[in-house]
């Protein structure tokens, strides 16, 4: 078996520390003995059911410890991983069973009916026992043996997770053994974690940073203590009664955290175990560092940017937060990032180009769509005008990530767009995040915010702003205020407000765009 695979830090923490509490959820608490007891028996059941090399095994349920349980006992098999988002409508959760061709659901009884409704055929397992013949947690942990081995590559595939492209169904990227504990490992390493950290698991289960919590505990024998953010008064329960150390949130967890009545939120002092916070997917506002500093007064802000294509591709160091607030940072450990122009050369400071991601952490491509694949995966050629390429070595393959960004003099990269998103009004090109970043910075009413483009004949795109906020703001204030800061050819030609903006998924907590054009749509 591979050196590179979770299954390996699994037996390595139940040999060294079987008595370290591995899990916490809610009450209950698993040691890493206990834990690897459950994972085997699941695992050997799943390996005696004789499906082919490769299966893919799909996970939809609430999140729990039977759920980490199920993601290591797939991961310690020959077969693949799918976790089906439990927010995900009836035809959402069809559409990755038989795009990924799904031979087994690992599931709870309180989704049961979701699937009996898209007449689902394959095999069943269910973490508590129903009245129904499927097999169960409970029954495999009463019948199966503990006795199991494996014999995994670094290079096999691991897991194909499913986030939402612009087509309303879920895209699959397949991810590798060596993918998920290179996550883990430089992680661990460049946000310093400890054997005695207490790690959240608020974030789902699904896409890979919510996955990368469950990794990295078991990589550095630490506790993951698992939670469902639903009131924030739960959630602040569960920091201080769990004694959480490192608290991964997305940007509008920590809005969640702060909206509402302050009187409910903790003194900071109840707060001060944590002491590393961290960011992804989606824009850091000036207020949430302010939240994040006034409430965790021990906590260090790591904001971060990834890729579809890859785990991670740069974060900006806690010093630079209050100097440069709106950077993505510089490449994580074991990375290159270039930034290309159009003549395939490097650009220089403040020069706009696409982010191109080079080195370690690069996801294997698309699941059954070659075209997407090729269009993101590319030969490092294209950096021939800027990488030395000695010995015709050209078979490493690239990541052309999509992204707009520039670099300042210090080397410091700043996301301006998605290429897809970018706006052409009147000649221009515009950046919708270079709109909805002054937006956030200020105008401090306003929530949350989404700009796009509708076609208008007369000027190629009509720029949208559509906002949320606790009353509706008088649009020429707002107006006012956005042309303190930008030219005229960037100030949106239609504002809408909304007392809240839709999301593609509660998991992913990316605002729906798509859904919000068709809305504006209907209203012309």
């Amino acid at each position: 078996m591979s050196i590179n695979c979770i299954r390996t830090l699994l037996e390595k923490s139940n040999e060294i520390c079987p008595d370290k509490i591995a899990i916490i959820d809610g009450p209950k608490q698993l040691s890493y003995a206990t834990l690897f007891q459950k994972v085997n028996q699941v695992a050997r059941y799943l390996s005696e059911l004789n499906l082919p090399k490769g299966t893919r095994i799909g996970i939809y349920s609430y999140k729990n410890a039977q759920q980490v349980i199920a993601i290591l006992a797939i991961l310690s098999t020959d077969y693949i991983f799918v976790p089906i988002s439990r927010f995900l409508k009836p035809e959402q959760v069809e559409h990755i069973i038989d795009d990924c061709g799904i031979q087994c659901i690992i599931t709870d009884k309180a989704k049961i009916k979701n699937i009996d409704e898209i007449h689902y055929t394959g095999r069943i397992i269910t973490y508590e026992a129903i009245e129904r013949d499927i097999v169960s947690f409970e029954e495999i942990y009463k019948c199966c043996s503990d006795s199991f081995t494996c014999n995994i590559g670094d290079f096999q595939n691991a897991a194909i997770t499913y986030s939402f492209g612009l087509t309303g169904f879920p895209r699959g990227i397949v991810i590798t053994h060596r993918n998920l504990i290179d996550s883990a490992r430089v992680v661990s390493h460049y946000l310093h974690l400890k054997e005695d950290d207490v790690i959240s698991g608020t974030l789902p289960f699904i896409l890979d940073y919510g996955l990368n919590q469950i990794f990295c505990s078991i990589y550095k024998n630490a506790t993951l203590a698992i939670h469902s953010m639903v009131l924030p008064a739960d959630f602040f329960n569960h920091l201080i009664n769990d004694k959480v150390t490192i608290l991964p949130v997305m940007p509008p967890h920590i809005t969640q955290m702060f909206e509402g009545d302050t009187k409910r939120i903790p003194h900071p002092k109840l707060l001060a175990n944590v002491r590393i916070v961290t960011s992804s997917g989606g824009k850091i506002t000036p207020k949430m560092i302010m939240d994040i500093e006034e409430r965790y007064p021990n906590a260090t802000f790591f904001s971060m940017h990834g890729l579809t294509e890859a785990f991670r591709s740069t974060y900006l160091d806690p010093s630079q937060l209050k100097i440069r607030p709106n950077s993505i940072g510089k490449p994580i450990p074991g990375v290159e990032i270039y930034i290309v122009n159009e003549d395939g050369k490097e650009c220089k400071p403040r020069e706009i180009g696409e982010l191109i991601h080079r080195g370690g952490y690069i996801y294997k491509g698309y699941w059954k769509s070659r075209e997407d694949t090729q269009k993101r995966f590319q030969s490092i050629k294209i950096l021939d005008k800027i990488v030395n390429l000695e010995g015709d070595l050209t078979d490493e393959i690239v990541v052309s990530s999509g992204d707009f960004v520039y670099k300042d003099e210090e080397d410091y990269i700043y996301f301006v767009s998605r290429k897809d998103d970018m706006i052409k009004s009147s000649g221009f090109r515009i950046s919708p995040y270079e709109i909805e970043s002054v937006v956030h910075d200020r105008i401090a009413d306003i929530d949350q915010c989404a700009v796009f483009s509708i076609e208008n004949e007369k000027i190629e795109e009509e720029i949208v702003m559509v906002y949320s906020a606790k009353r509706e703001l008088p649009k020429n204030e707002i107006v006012f205020e956005l042309k303190k800061h930008l030219p005229n050819h960037m100030i949106p030609h239609l504002i809408v407000y909304r007392e809240k903006l839709p999301i593609t998924s509660p998991s992913e907590a990316k605002i729906d765009k798509e859904l919000l054009k068709k809305l504006v749509l209907e209203l012309r």
